[in-house]
Order: structure tokens, then sequence, then C-alpha cells
């Protein structure tokens, strides 16, 4: 007899870094649901985002206040595709970083074509909030958290400070701040015994508190947008709580900008709630690659084309 957890799934969305020219064209080729779900949000950002994500240029994609309603859309589609085919709710969500507010959207927190505008709003508040070459982040691998935590602290000071800004998995921590703290950073970490301490090709420093103006001006905007409770629970990052008052879900998303994401300290979230199955609903395996090594137990399937779908429905049927 199963266990009354036995069917219990999540679903996770990922963030900025998982888009690629050419994303979705299989899915879009079976299903005709994601060139309109692309259409939507091309009528909002005013320009025509699947051409844009099929030809590129891979730059282009790469700019943050493009990159963030194109990822946002992606994964809205996929979900849509997800329903279409009779695909179950899940039990409980969640987004890292940008994705959070993919789970929103899913969730029926936030309308769609309102949160395309949103979100591009944010990269553009993001960008402006540190001048082009001021700020940046950095990758370090195989050092314990409070270790990299020691060593911002170390190489911070009155003008220039650098602050953990994700916790990805276990030994992967990406720190962000000024310039020449992160140098000082990367290099007390390597003196740590980091396997790797590296710079990261990004232009701001995304999740640090130098992100503070751009959590003011966005918390303005955000305050215009209507926010629902969620119709599945959504572990925000910023809290580690999954709330059902809307102005507790603003202030979480205004806080996030310029506060670290707990990955891990999320994915334990799904465990603790006893979910046996992840589903990642957009592009890119990201969220996946970091699941296996923060539980191993917990399988992840990411959906980006007919194959994954259909592997994720048996799979996700077959949970009962």
């Amino acid at each position: 007899m199963s266990t009354p957890s036995a069917g219990k799934f999540g679903m996770v969305f990922p963030g900025q870094g998982s888009q690629h020219v050419g994303m979705l064209a299989e899915l879009a080729a079976s299903f005709a649901t994601v060139q309109a779900t692309f259409r939507e949000a091309s009528a909002v950002v005013g320009y025509d985002l699947w051409q844009l994500v099929q030809a590129g240029p891979a730059d282009q994609l790469a700019l943050t206040h493009v990159t963030q309603p194109l990822m946002l859309t992606s994964s809205v589609a996929v979900w849509r595709v997800w329903q279409q085919q009779g695909g179950r709710q899940p039990v409980l969500m969640a987004g890292h970083s940008l994705g959070e507010y993919s789970a929103l959207v899913c969730a029926g927190a936030l309308d769609f074509a309102s949160t395309v505008m949103l979100v591009r709003q944010r990269g553009e508040f993001m960008q402006s909030a540190v001048p082009v070459g001021t700020g940046t982040m950095a990758a370090v691998l195989g050092l314990d958290d409070a270790v990299v935590v020691q060593c911002c602290a170390q190489a911070s000071n009155h003008e220039e400070v650098v602050t953990a800004a994700n916790y990805n998995s276990p030994g992967q921590i990406v720190i962000a701040g000024h310039v020449a703290a992160i140098e000082r950073a990367v290099a007390l970490c390597k003196e740590a015994g980091a396997k790797r301490a590296l710079l990261l090709p990004v232009s701001a420093p995304f999740h640090s508190p130098l992100m503070a103006p751009a959590a003011a001006q966005f918390a303005a905007v955000l305050a215009e947008v209507a926010v629902q409770a969620p119709n599945i629970p959504v572990i925000q990052n910023y809290g580690l709580q999954s709330s059902s008052a809307p102005d507790e879900i603003r202030r979480n998303l205004v806080a996030q900008i310029a506060n670290p994401v707990p990955w891990v300290a999320t994915m334990n979230q799904f465990v603790d709630r006893k979910v046996v199955q992840l589903l990642e609903i957009g592009p890119g395996k990201v969220l996946t690659g970091l699941n296996k090594r923060i539980n191993s137990t917990l399988e992840t399937i990411a959906i980006n084309d007919p194959a994954s779908l259909n592997q994720a429905l048996g799979h996700i049927a077959a949970l009962g």
C-alpha cells in the first residue's frame, strides 16, 4: 500500500543563465502554445521575443532586461503545455531568483502579461543600480559556506563590499560585490583551499547590498501590480516560506533583489515536505544539475522538449 507522500511532486523554475539561442524550438514545433505564449509577451515588450530567442545573437539574450522577460515567458510556455497535456498540479513550487516570478505566475499569484513588464523593469533597475565595471560576481567551488562567508568579510571594507549571493549547492557559492573586493575574496578563497574561484561574465553584482537602489525603485513599481494568493504554495527565496498574503509576497520579492538566494535551503524544504520528484520547468538543466549535488534522492526531470515532457508525464503518472 502506498504512503500518503508517494504521489508528492514539486516544480522548480530556472533563472538567468539558462537561456540559449534556439531554446524550446522542438517543443514549439509540437505545441502551438509555445509560440502563442511568446506572442503575448512580445506584445508587452514591443519586439519579437521568439525571433530573438531562435536567431540570437546570444549577447542580446544575455542583457538582463531581455533575459528576464524571455526566461519568464519560456517557463510559462512549458507550464501551459504541461497543463494541456493533462499534467497534474504539483504540491509545491519554487524558482531560482528570477524563476520565482515564473513560479508565482504559474501558481496564479501574478498575471502573466503584467509580470512580463514587471521583470523587464526589474532587469533595468538591477542593471542601472551599479555603474558598469563597478560590481561583478564570482563562483567559488569546493569550500564550506562558512569559510566563503569569512573570506568575504575579510575582503570587505567601508568602501568596498563582497557578500554571498547564491547558495547554489554544497560546495558551490556565488559571491557578489565591488570588483576590487571580489578580487580580494577570490584570492582569499583560493588560499583557503577552494578548488576553483573565478569571475563570472555578468554585468552587475546581483543579490548583494549594492542592489539596494534597484530594490527601492522596484518596490514602487510592484506596489501597482495586482498580487493574488497562489493556488499552489511557492517557497520564496527571501524568507524561505510560502505565503498567501499579497503584501508579504511583495515584500519578499523586493527583499530578494539585494539578498542572497538560499537554493540549498529551498530544496531542503521540498525534502522536508515529503516531495519525492521534481520537475524543472523551462530551458536548460541548471537546477537539475544543482539538485543532484544537493540531494541525490530527489530525482529531477528538466522539461524543455517533447521527449522530456513525455518522460515527466510518465513519471508523475506512475507516482499515483
